[in-house]
């Protein structure tokens, strides 16, 4: 199952490249690395371009990553939904209706059992797993949970979005503008 027919999630790091994706056919992409100041006027523009905008939480400099700023980020700024490795801001983006994305790093046994036991509380609409690069773990994580599953971070070939979407995985996060061009047409 794809997300929204949408293979890539195009995620952009840098203005430039936000400016390249605002000219390609995604509908859902995400923001990373922006600055409290400039969030706002960034979720304008990729709405003003038919862009529904995932807004990486965690990743917005002298924006506090806790509850508060969520509210604020869902009721102010009004994002397509957030992307958070914290229970709390996934909650309090589930309660006002925006698309709630928790990011799950893959550390150790430990670690993945303390991810299970959180994602039972805070029932994320999906789960975002990293490294994306370890197909086996995109399939326990989705067959555990239950819930969709995207694969980013070290995603740098064609085989290796390929690789995570027969694991499993409903879409692949990638800032690789070559890999946004390559798959813009194929989804």
């Amino acid at each position: 199952m794809s997300f929204t027919n949408q293979l890539i999630l195009p995620a952009a790091r840098k203005v430039k490249d936000l400016e390249k994706l605002m000219k390609l056919s995604y509908e859902y992409i995400v923001i990373l690395d922006t600055h409290v100041s400039q969030i706002n006027s960034i979720v304008q523009l990729a709405k003003s371009h038919d862009k529904k905008p995932l807004l990486h939480a965690d990743l917005i400099e002298g924006l506090k990553n806790d509850e508060y700023a969520a509210e604020y980020l869902c009721q102010v700024v009004k994002p397509a939904g957030i992307v958070s490795t914290r229970a709390g801001v996934i909650a309090k983006t589930k309660q006002n209706g925006l698309l709630a994305i928790q990011r799950l790093f893959l550390l150790d046994t430990n670690a993945l059992e303390k991810s299970y036991a959180m994602f039972k509380r805070t029932q994320p609409d999906y789960i975002e797993v990293l490294p994306g690069v370890i197909p086996h773990m995109i399939t326990e994580v989705s067959e555990r949970t239950g819930i969709p599953v995207f694969a980013g971070g070290l995603i740098r070939t064609v085989n290796d979005v390929e690789q995570a979407v027969r694991a499993g995985a409903s879409a692949v996060t990638t800032s690789n503008v070559e890999l946004w061009k390559h798959f813009e047409h194929k989804d």
